[in-house]
């Protein structure tokens, strides 16, 4: 009989809380902006939520790490609601890291629908189940089961002034919905997007917040700018982006004295569109043209630019009192040809989906490592250690010194080449556009760029008194020439840090010796030949020598997919079952990692401490097996394994010392020397 009267108890326990409900460091409660309904009517609900001081909540994108709140929603039968208008968020900068989401006492709204065969007299129920996170250092879920009841009147209801407050600071901070045109690009890892203003905007102070989650790196500089009334910005990919969206809803805000001008637009993919923003000879399109010129010009003055602009000098130095018109002509040509080509590649790449940008030739080993080989052959000959005739292992150092229209025109592709890794002032806002503009007006674009990076040289060849203003051919050239040799020497250095980073520290090192390959072939092909013996001698020592610095920079290139497999083999999945079996072998400690990729802390402490050399280091050296479990999504069995260590939420990181020794649990906040220290006590 007396568990007869304990069921209602132990049910009504188990069922929707009304009123504030208290979770781990956050109180959340379901509030109604009227204290009653009307039938036929609509009423503003809303899911109010206070984390503790230095806890936040997240928004519909999270940022970089943390989830966003879902909500389930049970109503009477013939009501709707809506979907969350979301408040827009603040941004939360942790670490390495941006997130999106609030702290303090905040409000996420809805609008429901009352039927309007509602009886006054009775109650109006409506029940939610919320499920969060909720953060700090360390991340929490919660969730709750919430009920509202309120009563149906005839009359319209009155407000509730409990919570007048709380609805007027979510109407304060929900974005106005625009209907503006508005495309996105997400190649040469950055996204761009473009949209035309309906009317004045100011000019700066915007904050960008993108509803897509893993889309873009949040703590990355975003560059935004407004220009009557045409509105672009980009921001580095995220390094979990896989694939572009088909739209892309976002929030700009611009915070001003004591208000916020909060503007939600959705753009959509370019790849995935067969119309892009009309962009005729407008103002905002002349602006775009006048913006490549001037980058392009800018470009002359890169560090990746110079060492092609050195042998260019070099060439009107000993062609002086000739005729450059022509030659100016030819290294016009050179560069507006090798930009059309690049940019068809490119545009033709964008049409099949493919996320390229510019620069992207730079994204492939072979590539760099083939333009440092040229690099090095060509600072070589300006130096000396080789001369020889129009062979094509001289080409490096008949670029320097032939004043034939060929060179000159090979000189404009070359500086075409390396410009391309390179962005001047200027030229990312007109790239920005370009990418999301049709292809003619696109392709417009990069020859006027082009031709900016030309301009410079074109001017100088149709100087009338520039022959009489040079030095005259003599002595001083051959210093000249030999100095010209190292930009060429740097921009080597340059392409085998990029290379060295694709790679690795074996891929850097064949390349090297690649180079030195290289070197002493073609010193010994410029040898003179002292006999036939001795000539083919020399021909297959040049042939052999070419063939290992070839060999070297494909091994080199190959090294990309294996240093990444190697990277990312570094740990092993965790499970109850794997972790036993480790822990039953005397030769093996063992590192467990609880993460999580919401979790902010998990993440920091993983690129700054886990993911470092000297960690992979002491892994290795004292034989500790690193298992990491993902609680991303929940798990039961990662529930069960932390709340062994009265934990609720991570990070946790354990060690446990062979023979079956005591785990020990490292803090949360972890560095580099810490974890070494901690493995090298197992």
């Amino acid at each position: 009989m007396g568990l007869l009267l304990l069921l209602p108890i132990i049910a009504a326990g188990n069922g929707p809380e009304k009123g504030p409900v208290q979770r781990d460091h956050i109180e959340v409660e379901l509030v109604a902006e009227h204290l009653a309904v009307q039938p036929g009517s609509t009423v503003r609900v809303g899911l109010r939520m206070l984390p503790e001081q230095g806890w936040h909540t997240y928004w519909i994108n999270p940022g970089d790490s943390g989830l966003p709140i879902e909500l389930e929603w049970t109503a009477p039968p013939d009501s709707t609601i809506s979907t969350v208008d979301w408040p827009y968020p603040d941004r939360l900068p942790i670490g390495h890291l941006v997130n999106f989401g609030y702290e303090g006492e905040h409000l996420l709204p809805v609008t429901v629908e009352v039927p309007s065969d509602l009886v006054p007299g009775q109650t109006f129920v409506l029940d939610l189940y919320a499920d969060w996170l909720v953060c700090r250092v360390e991340c929490i879920p919660g969730d709750a089961d919430l009920r509202l009841e309120l009563p149906i009147v005839a009359a319209a209801p009155a407000p509730d002034p409990a919570t007048r407050e709380l609805f007027a600071w979510a109407d304060a901070r929900r974005p106005e919905i625009v209907d503006w045109p508005a495309r996105f690009s997400t190649e040469g890892g950055q996204l761009s997007v473009q949209t035309e203003a309906t009317r004045p905007l100011p000019v700066d102070g915007w904050a960008f917040f993108p509803a897509t989650e893993n889309l873009v790196d949040h703590a990355g500089d975003t560059f935004i700018t407004v220009s009557d009334g045409l509105v672009q910005l980009s921001q580095p990919l995220s390094t979990y982006f896989t694939a572009a969206p088909d739209t892309l809803p976002f929030v700009l805000v611009h915070a001003e004295t004591g208000t916020a001008l909060a503007l939600e637009a959705q753009a959509g993919n370019l790849a995935s569109t067969a119309a892009a923003i009309p962009a005729t000879a407008s103002p905002n399109f002349a602006l775009v043209l006048l913006m490549a010129l001037a980058g392009g010009v800018l470009l002359n003055l890169m560090p990746c630019v110079f060492p092609v602009l050195s042998i260019k000098a070099l060439s009107l130095a000993a062609g002086a009192g000739h005729d450059q018109r022509r030659h100016g002509l030819a290294y016009t040509a050179g560069v507006v040809l090798s930009f059309a080509i690049l940019a068809g590649v490119l545009l033709i790449l964008r049409a099949g989906g493919e996320a390229l940008g510019w620069g992207f030739q730079l994204q492939s080993p072979w590539f760099v490592g083939a333009l440092a080989y040229l690099f090095f052959a060509m600072g070589l000959g300006l130096s000396g250690v080789y001369t020889f005739g129009t062979g094509s292992m001289g080409a490096g150092e008949n670029l320097a010194r032939r004043s034939g229209l060929g060179g000159s025109f090979f000189t404009g592709v070359l500086a075409c080449v390396v410009a391309s890794p390179c962005t001047a002032p200027f030229m990312g806002t007109a790239l920005g556009v370009a990418i999301i503009l049709p292809w003619p007006q696109a392709m417009g674009v990069f020859l006027v760029l082009g031709f900016g990076l030309a301009l410079p040289m074109l001017v100088l060849s149709f100087w009338p008194g520039l022959g009489d203003r040079l030095p005259r051919p003599g002595l001083w050239m051959e210093t000249f020439r030999q100095a010209m040799a190292f930009p060429l020497y740097l921009a080597a250095v340059w392409l085998l840090w990029v290379l060295a980073r694709q790679t690795d520290a074996n891929g850097l090192a064949l390349v090297l010796a690649g180079m030195v390959a290289l070197a002493f072939a073609l010193w010994l092909a410029g040898r003179p030949d002292r006999g036939q013996t001795l000539a083919t001698a020399r021909h297959v020592g040049v042939a052999m020598s070419l063939l290992f610095a070839l060999a070297a920079l494909g091994s080199a290139a190959r090294l990309e997919q294996e240093a990444t497999d190697s990277a990312a083999a570094a740990w092993e999945p965790w499970s109850p079952a794997r972790l036993q079996e480790v822990i039953d072998d005397p030769n093996y400690a063992v590192l467990v990692n609880m993460t999580a990729d919401w979790c902010v802390t998990c993440l920091v402490n993983e690129r700054v401490a886990l993911d470092t050399d000297d960690v992979r280091t002491a892994l290795a050296e004292h034989e500790v097996i690193y298992l990491k479990g993902d609680w991303t999504r929940r798990d039961p069995l990662i529930t069960e394994y932390l709340a062994r260590f009265e934990r609720n939420g991570v990070p946790l990181y354990v060690v446990y010392p062979r023979n079956g020794g005591q785990p020990q649990v490292l803090p949360q906040v972890l560095t580099p020397g810490l974890v070494v220290q901690a493995l090298e006590s197992l």
